[in-house]
C-alpha cells in the first residue's frame, strides 16, 4: 500500500490517526490502545499482527488491505451508522476517550457481544439459518466479493461446509476460481487446504489445474503453516515446500538434557495421544507462540510510560468459552514454561507432527511399558507433596488482565524471559540465562537481608536515645530540686580554710554576714588556730522561760532571714560590752547572761571597737 494511502487511514474502533496494527479475521487496522483491547479478547475474537515489525504473506496483507478499503468496518458497525442509533445513546469511541473502560467496552460489543452487526429476522432452527447463509457463502467465492463473504462469515456461515449437492467446500470453489483472496479469507476462518472433494481432490489439486501456481504454492503454505510458525518461532527458518521440504526439526546445541527419564516419558506421552488431542494440543501452543511473539513486538513499539500507565501486556492466554475449563487450563499453564522448557515442547511437537503426517510407526511397545512404570512409580513418590495442591488451577475471566494492573506487571518480565527463544537456542545461552537469575535473586536476598541489618540497627539506635533522653530529664528534675532544698545538715566550715568555705552549701554563704544574724542561735566565735566545732553539736535555741533578760528575748525573735539589721538597743549593748573589754573591765553578772553558754571568752578588742564601728556608721 502506498504511503499517501497509509497516511489517510484511521483506527476502525476509535478514529485515531495512523493505525500500526491490523486485525486479520476483522479486515480493520486499529491503533496501538486499540490493540491492547484486542489482544486481551483472544485469537478467537481478533487475529492481531502489525504491519510493519510481523513477517506477512504478500497476499494475506493484500486480503486485509481490500476489506478495509471497501468498509469491512461497516459490517461490525452496521447499527451504529443508523440514524436510530443515536437517539439511543450509543456512540462511536474517541481518540481522546480512555482505554479502560470507555474504548474496551466499545470493542467487546462490538466484536465479542456483535452488538451492532445486523441481524437476521429470527428463525425456529439455528442450524438451517447457518446452512443458509453457508450454502450463499460456497457461491459468492467464485468472485471477488470480497466484504459479501466476510458479511456472511459475521452472521455465521461455516468456512468448511461441505455442499451435499455439489460435493465440495467454498474454497474448492475457490480454488477452482482462482481467487487466491477469498482462499486467504476462508483459511483465516478455518478452513482446511486438505479436505478433499467427493471426487477426492484437494483445493491445491484444483489451483494447479487450472494453472493458479501462485494460489497452489499459497494453499501449501497455508496447509503446513501451524508447524512453519513452531519452526520459524525456534530458529527463525521455514521449509523450502517448492523442493518437497515441508518439516524443519531444529536441535537442541547440546542434546545431553533431554536424555533424562522424565523428558523421555512426557515424549511417550505425547506419541501415545490420540490426532484430534495432539492437534488440539499443537493449537493451543500455536496460540501460546503467536502471544509471545506479539508480545514482543508490542513490547519493542511502545514506550516505557506508556507501559507503566496502562494494562497493555497479556500474561497468558486468554479464556475460550468455546473450550472445556481443563483446557483452558492447560493454555494458561503454557505461559509458565521458560524459554529452554517451551523450545523442547515445541521441537517434540514437531517431531511427532512429520512422523504422524508421513505414518511412521512408534518405538516398541516394550519402552513405553518401563517408562510408564518409571513415571508411576515417581507419581507415587510425589503425591505426598502434592496433596495440598488443588487438582486444577482457577480460570481467569476475560475481564482479569484489564482489572489487576499489579499482576500485568509482575508477568511481564516474564514475558520478556519467555520470549528470548526466537532464535535457535542453545544449552550455552540457556545456562548464561540461568546463571544471570541465580546471581540477580542472590543479590536481591543479599540486599534484603542488609536492609533487615539496618533496619535493627535503627530500631536499637531510637530506643538508646529514648533512655538518654529519659535520662537526661531525670537528672535535670533532680539538678533543680537540689538548688532550692534547704540542707539542714551541713557542717560549718573552718573561716581560716579558704576552700572550705567556697565549698559551703549553705544559702546565706553567697551575702555578707554581720557578727549578729536574728532569727537564728548564737554562732559560735572561735580564735584564730582554733578547729571549728561541727553543725551537729550546735543544738537548737529552746523558748525562753518567764525570767529571761531582755537581750534573750529579742535574740529569739522570729524574723526573715532576709533582714538581718540589729536595733539600736542591740547595738547599744553590743558596744558598751566591747568598750568594757577593750579598758579590761569585767563583765557583769546581766552582761554574762546575754552571752550564756561561754562561746565569747578572750574577745578581741580591736576586733570590737571594729565590728562596733561597721554596725554604727
Amino acid at each position: 500500500m502506498s504511503k499517501r494511502l497509509r497516511s489517510s487511514e484511521v483506527c476502525a474502533d476509535c478514529s485515531g490517526p495512523d493505525p500500526s496494527w491490523a486485525s486479520v479475521n476483522r479486515g480493520t487496522f486499529i491503533c496501538d490502545e486499540c490493540c491492547s483491547v484486542h489482544r486481551s479478547l483472544g485469537r478467537h475474537i481478533s487475529q492481531v499482527r502489525h504491519l510493519k515489525h510481523t513477517p506477512w504473506p504478500p497476499t494475506l496483507l493484500q486480503m486485509v488491505e481490500t476489506l478495509y478499503n471497501n468498509g469491512a468496518n461497516s459490517i461490525w458497525e452496521h447499527s451504529l451508522l443508523d440514524p436510530a442509533s443515536l437517539i439511543s445513546g450509543r456512540r462511536k469511541a474517541n481518540p481522546q476517550d480512555k482505554v479502560h473502560p470507555n474504548k474496551a467496552e466499545f470493542i467487546r460489543a462490538k466484536y465479542q457481544m456483535l452488538a451492532f452487526v445486523h441481524r437476521l429476522p429470527c428463525r425456529d432452527d439455528d442450524s438451517v439459518t447457518a446452512k443458509d447463509l453457508s450454502k450463499q457463502l460456497h457461491s459468492s467465492v467464485r468472485t471477488g466479493n470480497l466484504e459479501t463473504c466476510l458479511r456472511l462469515l459475521s452472521l455465521g456461515a461455516q468456512a468448511n461446509f461441505f455442499h451435499p449437492e455439489k460435493g465440495n467446500t467454498p474454497l474448492h470453489v475457490a480454488s477452482k476460481a482462482g481467487q487466491i483472496l477469498q482462499a486467504e479469507l476462508l483459511a483465516v476462518y478455518g478452513a482446511d487446504p486438505g479436505t478433499q472433494d467427493a471426487s477426492g481432490k484437494t483445493p491445491v489439486d484444483y489451483a494447479r489445474q487450472g494453472g493458479h501456481h501462485e494460489l497452489a504454492e499459497r494453499l501449501v503454505e497455508i496447509q503446513y503453516e501451524l508447524t512453519d510458525r513452531l519452526a520459524f518461532y525456534l530458529c527463525g527458518r521455514k521449509p523450502d515446500h517448492k523442493n518437497g521440504q515441508h518439516f524443519i526439526i531444529p536441535q537442541m546445541a547440546d542434546s545431553s538434557l533431554d536424555l533424562s527419564e522424565l523428558a523421555k516419558a512426557a515424549k511417550k506421552k505425547l506419541q501415545s495421544l490420540s490426532n484430534h488431542l495432539f492437534e488440539e494440543l499443537a493449537m493451543d501452543v500455536y496460540d501460546e507462540v503467536d502471544r509471545r511473539e506479539t508480545d514482543a513486538v508490542w513490547l519493542a513499539t511502545q514506550n516505557h510510560s506508556t507501559l507503566v500507565t496502562e494494562t497493555t501486556v497479556v500474561p497468558f492466554l486468554p479464556v475460550n468459552p468455546e473450550y472445556s475449563s481443563t483446557r483452558n487450563q492447560g493454555r494458561q499453564k503454557l505461559a509458565r514454561f521458560n524459554a529452554h522448557e517451551f523450545a523442547t515442547l515445541v521441537i517434540d511437537i514437531l517431531s511427532d507432527a512429520k512422523r504422524r503426517q508421513q505414518g511412521s510407526p512408534l518405538s516398541s511397545s516394550k519402552d513405553n511399558v518401563e517408562l510408564i512404570l518409571k513415571t508411576i512409580s515417581n507419581q507415587h513418590s510425589g503425591e505426598s507433596q502434592d496433596n495440598d495442591q488443588p487438582d486444577y488451577d482457577s480460570v481467569a475471566s476475560d475481564e482479569d488482565t484489564d482489572l489487576d494492573a499489579t499482576a500485568s506487571k509482575a508477568h511481564r518480565q516474564k514475558s520478556l524471559d519467555s520470549d528470548l527463544s526466537d532464535g535457535p537456542v542453545t544449552v550455552q545461552e540457556f545456562m548464561e540465562v540461568k546463571n544471570a537469575l541465580v546471581a540477580s535473586e542472590a543479590k536481591i536476598q543479599q540486599l534484603m537481608k542488609v536492609n533487615n541489618n539496618l533496619s535493627d540497627e535503627l530500631r536499637i539506635m531510637q530506643k538508646k536515645l529514648q533512655t538518654l533522653q529519659s535520662e537526661n530529664s531525670n537528672l535535670r528534675k533532680q539538678a533543680t530540686t537540689n538548688i532550692y532544698q534547704v540542707q539542714t545538715d551541713s557542717e560549718y566550715t573552718d573561716t581560716s580554710n579558704h576552700s572550705s568555705l567556697k565549698r559551703r552549701p549553705s544559702a546565706r554563704g553567697s551575702r555578707p554576714m554581720s557578727m549578729y544574724e536574728t532569727g537564728s542561735g548564737q554562732k559560735p566565735y572561735l580564735p584564730m588556730g582554733e578547729v571549728n566545732h561541727p553543725e551537729e553539736s550546735r543544738t537548737r535555741l529552746q523558748p525562753f522561760p518567764a525570767h529571761a533578760s531582755r537581750l534573750e528575748k529579742q535574740n529569739s525573735t522570729p524574723e526573715s532571714d532576709y533582714d538581718n539589721t540589729p536595733n539600736d538597743r542591740d547595738l547599744d549593748d553590743l558596744g558598751y560590752m566591747c568598750r568594757k573589754n577593750a579598758l579590761g573591765l569585767g563583765s557583769s553578772t546581766r552582761d554574762r547572761a546575754a552571752w550564756s553558754g561561754g562561746t565569747l571568752h578572750h574577745l578581741h578588742p580591736l576586733l570590737c571597737f571594729q565590728t562596733h564601728n561597721v554596725l554604727r556608721y
